[in-house]
């Protein structure tokens, strides 16, 4: 038998194991996301702002550190599927959560404290991250994108374009998590030393707090307008994800181990990032049925979740016990950044828009 026969006869036998890999490693995966919609949809997670996404990452890792870790490593095909492919197809569906007319409901000024507080913070995430607390670029810029966009959902459209391992991913998200839920006690307790109406309360909120049901619990804590105003700016920050990513795709960030090591870095465009902005698009033009954007919300949740278990599973322990407190450090730094500066922010632009009204 010849070695080119040989080969191919290798290759055709180890497709079967590889197909069984791909479907038991994306039957886990959506097993883990199913849990965690169902967990999030109940009253003890919901008045924690604990979504699916944070979740599914947790259980995710609670699998993949367990006695239950061997058949993880079984599916390990279908792992990297979702934590690939999937993940892009979950951040352009992520697009029919937003239109056009809602950015225009906050009008300018809603849109210039988003974008300072986005660069700001994310500037600041990246510069404390490497310089102060010695992290690795890639950490900080993938802390600094949950901080200053929309939690873990920016966490993880972001590691494809940077190229983050799985342990990075879950210490950013799990710094999400931690200041994220503080916020959501932390604001309402805030309010009345603020010195704001409830509507400028609720973007203030949205301006600065990491996750969706995070900006849902602060401004609802304080009533309905804060709320409504409070999602709106929320959503506008979402929608800065997509000028967000294809900025670091420009600037080579893809290509940071390969500066280190001496080499060119690669300019990598998120073209998932480009659909993601078409899909809104769409989605704002109001031409979907309302029950095939609801259909469609669920089964991106539903994407997503099994994103975060299939980055959850690869995460090992150890790599929180390697990144030591430096994650923290900077992930509050950023925590108090948002409140204060993004504070300062929201009243300085607001005034200096209206008076130019």
């Amino acid at each position: 038998m010849s070695a080119t026969t040989a080969s191919n006869t290798k290759s055709t036998a180890m497709r079967p194991a590889r197909r069984a890999s791909t479907a038991g490693g994306v039957a886990l995966v959506g097993a883990l996301a199913a849990a965690a919609s169902a967990l999030a949809a109940t009253s003890h997670a919901q008045a924690w702002g604990l979504s699916a996404l944070t979740l599914a990452i947790v259980l995710g890792m609670i699998v993949g550190n367990s006695r239950l870790s061997g058949i993880a490593a079984s599916g390990d095909a279908g792992i990297d599927f979702c934590k690939g492919p999937l993940l892009r197809a979950a951040v352009v569906l992520y697009g029919l959560r937003i239109t056009f007319q809602q950015i225009a409901e906050v009008g300018w000024s809603g849109v210039a404290i988003a974008l300072a507080v986005l660069c700001l913070t994310f500037a600041l995430a990246v510069r404390l991250g490497t310089s102060v607390f010695g992290l690795d670029r890639t950490t900080a810029i993938l802390i600094g994108a949950g901080s200053s966009i929309c939690g873990a959902a920016a966490v993880i459209a972001t590691q494809p374009v940077v190229a983050g391992r799985p342990e990075r991913v879950s210490v950013a998200v799990a710094t999400v998590v931690v200041f994220g839920t503080l916020s959501m006690f932390a604001y309402p307790l805030l309010y009345p030393f603020l010195g704001l109406s409830e509507h400028a309360y609720g973007v203030f909120v949205g301006s600065t707090v990491h996750e969706v049901a995070q900006v849902v619990a602060a401004g609802r804590s304080i009533g309905e307008e804060a709320a409504a105003s409070a999602v709106i700016e929320k959503m506008l920050r979402v929608m800065m994800l997509a000028p967000f990513l294809l900025a670091l795709g420009w600037i080579g960030a893809r290509g940071n181990e390969d500066r280190a090591a001496g080499g060119r870095a690669r300019i990598a465009i998120p073209w998932f990032a480009l659909l993601f902005v078409a899909t809104a698009g769409v989605h704002s033009l109001g031409v979907l049925p309302a029950r095939l954007v609801e259909a469609l919300v669920a089964i991106d949740t539903l994407l997503l979740g099994m994103a975060m278990a299939a980055l959850g599973l690869c995460t090992r322990m150890e790599a929180f016990r390697r990144a030591g407190a430096a994650p923290l450090k900077l992930a509050a730094s950023l925590f108090v950044f948002l409140v204060a500066g993004g504070y300062v922010i929201n009243v300085a632009l607001g005034q200096l828009l209206a008076a130019r009204a």
